[in-house]
């Protein structure tokens, strides 16, 4: 019992002295050199420039035992220069033979160890930068976003020029960072105060710890840092960028739509453009582009899209938009900046000034007036885009703004006009509201209309409750053509949407948390017809290395004669599915999701002539990411779709997506990447579909020194389901049963960053 006291009291003192200093926060030096791994020899600070750097240990955990100190120990060393902040981390291991650590290229560390520096420059508890690594130091970064919307949380298309290494030792690893003053943004003032996270990931413990401590009884994450001090007399000075690129390509693709009927064309493409960065007094960024390199490298990980009636969002990737992208970001996702496909250039300028941000944006785009027949009036039409934010933090958290959009193209407009507002109301609760308004003008003229939508969301984050309550109506005349609105955004739709979830945490147990919740939707159109409930009770199960969960939902959707062709009133369609979803990473080399639904769903794809019907339904997901060796990554996909007719079996339709990637790093910087996907649709009798088959591979040696200093090699063919025939004397494309090549390209790109 004595030595049961005197544990409770140790940690209490822990726990206390942790509170004190994070209050207090943390002052840091300005070091005489640069730091290195060879000044820490044995995970201990053996040179006198490592024993003058700022030393952070005392790291709590936040999961899975929320508020327990790290079960391992970690050490972090501070310290900066007129160039660099600088952080050393070395990280003890009981078992150091378990740690996670693969050679992998920059981003994909998932299921490694990791260790993080997250940094609010602005001191305003809204956004930060967050610089993550492996212990080979493999670099993950992103931008963090206070908020409860879509936009919230990481965002990982942010890219940082920095520095890392990593060691392996006997005792654990260690990791160096050195940042760059050029890649942050901060005020222009001599003395600046800045906030400051240090975290650390076992994944085989599912385990994430923090200094100072970022408990879950709290919401947010940037109030719960720690102050850093120290940083005097600092600036980039005459901080410039430019990217020039090359982009290069032999096409050899099937038109369709050629003159005489579909033909291959073949044609070579030479691109080239340049990217520029300018940041004025540290915190204001003009950003420039002559023809921007929107060529995408990566590939979207593949969603199911058949049977869908909403749109399914894809992610930003291009360069251009991601500098400060939060700065556009509002609950209604009124800048959705994957609309503006083909640019011929664009100017950005975004920062901040003490509590005030600006956001400003001109861009055109090529892509409305491409591939239109010469009589059609928007035939090389371009549209011209303007978009400006601004906004204001008061408080603590809290915030209010406003952003406009205008989309000309040929004689019609779109417009949009917004305020928003965040409240911070205390350490669980905020609220956040936006009123919106649209007008519009059709393309080729007329009369214009007038929309506006406006929500308000409360949410609670607690240890043991966790709700979202949030109200969306939106008139029938709302558009946004710059935007992305979901089922609970879209126009002629009121409703309200909730969530609840109870966490449970037992004691002395291997089972870390159990978790029942339930999600809520009662959606009506403006006339107060109920056209959608989702009432979807779940039960979730968390282990250090196993997820499991149930989930059961039931739907009431209701069709409109302007919702489908042939509908001439209402009509009412109730089904149900049952969801089982399997997460484990007990290996270390491997990481297997399976996921399988049962139940119930309406065909959107009926026969032509007949109206939607509720049918039977399975859908399969399995996803497995497998490291037969550290260089090699392979990872698997694999989502199977079915539909039928629940009287007789009758197949409606089947859909099939498998998706392999096999990854092989040389170096941190060499790689070499091979991708096959197989996408087959099997139509039935009862759908309008065809069977559709199509068989991608794509092949990508990589050399990248950062992610703006690049040079690529791809190859990319395609084949699908197709026959050209000739009838009449006319070329006519028809669906055949066999794969036939319909396209391939050979491309080399390559971009280099200058700085000044």
């Amino acid at each position: 019992m004595n030595s049961l006291k005197s544990l409770l009291l140790v940690l209490v003192v822990c726990a206390t002295n942790v509170i004190l200093a994070a209050e207090e926060g943390i002052f840091i030096p300005r070091l005489v050199a640069e730091p290195t791994l060879a000044d820490f020899e044995g995970m201990e600070p053996r040179t006198a420039l490592a024993q003058s750097m700022t030393k952070v240990e005392g790291f709590i955990q936040r999961e899975p035992d929320d508020g327990v100190p790290s079960s391992q120990r970690t050490e972090v060393y501070m310290g900066y220069d007129q160039t660099n902040l600088y952080a050393i981390w070395l990280a003890f291991d009981t078992n150091p033979e378990l740690i996670r650590a693969n050679l992998s290229s920059r981003e994909n560390i998932n299921g490694d160890d990791r260790v993080g520096l997250t940094i609010d420059a602005f001191n305003d508890q809204r956004t930060a930068l967050s610089f993550h690594a492996s212990p080979f130091g493999i670099q993950w970064d992103a931008r963090w976003t206070e908020g409860s919307d879509l936009r919230a949380g990481f965002d990982t298309s942010f890219d940082g020029l920095w520095y890392s290494d990593g060691e392996l030792t006997d005792k654990g690893y260690m990791v160096s960072m050195a940042v760059p003053l050029r890649s942050l943004r901060f005020p222009d003032s001599e003395e600046q105060l800045w906030r400051v996270q240090f975290g650390r990931n076992i994944p085989r413990l599912s385990e994430f710890s923090y200094w100072p401590e970022y408990t879950i009884e709290i919401e947010g994450r940037l109030n719960q840092t720690a102050l850093l001090r120290g940083i005097e007399n600092v600036s980039p000075g005459n901080n410039s960028q430019f990217i020039p690129f090359l982009f290069a390509r032999e096409v050899d693709v099937l038109d369709p739509r050629a003159a005489g009927g579909p033909k291959f064309e073949s044609d070579s493409e030479l691109d080239a453009g340049l990217d520029a960065k300018f940041v004025f007094n540290d915190a204001w960024v003009l950003d420039l582009t002559l023809n921007p390199d929107f060529s995408q490298i990566e590939s979207d990980q593949p969603q199911v899209t058949v049977n869908e009636r909403f749109e399914v969002q894809f992610p930003e990737r291009r360069p251009f938009f991601l500098e400060n992208a939060d700065f556009f970001s509002t609950d209604s996702i009124l800048v959705f900046s994957r609309r503006i496909v083909d640019p011929e250039g664009g100017i950005r300028f975004t920062g901040r000034s003490g509590n005030y941000g600006l956001g400003v944006i001109l861009i055109n785009d090529e892509a409305p007036g491409l591939n239109r027949a010469a009589t059609d009036p928007l035939n090389g039409e371009k549209a011209n885009i303007g978009i400006l934010r601004g906004f204001r933090d008061i408080s603590e958290q809290s915030r209010i703004g406003f952003l406009l959009s205008d989309r000309e193209l040929g004689d019609g407009y779109n417009r949009v006009a917004s305020l928003d507002a965040r409240f911070k109301l205390n350490d669980n609760w905020i609220a956040d509201m936006q009123l919106v308004g649209t007008d519009s003008e059709p393309l080729a003229g007329g009369a214009a209309t007038t929309g506006y939508q406006r929500n308000i969301q409360i949410n609670h984050t607690g240890r043991t409750v966790t709700s979202h309550t949030h109200f969306v109506e939106t008139t029938d005349n709302f558009r946004t053509d710059l935007g992305f609105q979901n089922r609970f955004f879209k126009p002629d739709t009121s409703g309200i949407h909730n969530s609840l979830n109870l966490n449970f945490y037992p004691e002395n147990s291997n089972l870390n948390l159990w978790t029942p919740g339930v999600f809520d939707v009662y959606l009506n159109d403006t006339d107060g017809t109920r056209i959608y409930h989702q009432f979807s009770p779940r039960l979730d199960f968390n282990w250090d290395t196993t997820r499991v969960g149930i989930n059961y939902t039931d739907y009431t959707e209701i069709l409109r004669p302007k919702d489908f062709a042939g509908i001439i009133s209402n009509t009412r369609y109730d089904y149900d599915t049952w969801d089982f979803t399997v997460t484990n990473s007990t290996l270390q080399s491997a990481t297997v999701r399976a996921s399988y639904r049962q139940g119930k769903a309406l065909n959107l794809v009926p026969a032509l002539g007949t109206l939607p019907y509720v049918a039977d339904t399975s859908r399969i997901d399995v996803s497995l990411f497998w490291r037969p060796i550290d260089r090699l990554g392979i990872d698997n996909t694999y989502l199977y779709t079915t539909l039928e007719n629940h009287r007789g079996g009758t197949r409606i339709f089947t859909n099939e997506i498998f998706r392999s990637s096999w990854n092989y790093q040389f170096t941190t910087e060499l790689s070499l990447r091979f991708i096959t996907q197989y996408d087959a649709t099997e139509a039935g009798p009862a759908t309008r579909l065809k069977d559709d088959e199509n068989l991608n591979f794509d092949v990508l040696l990589r050399y990248v020194i950062n992610p703006w200093s690049a040079f690529y090699v791809g190859y990319n063919a395609n084949q699908s389901n197709f026959d050209i025939i000739e009838m009449e004397g006319e070329r006519e494309l028809v669906v055949a049963n066999d794969l036939r090549r319909d396209g391939d390209q050979f491309f080399v790109k390559f971009s280099y960053l200058l700085k000044r």
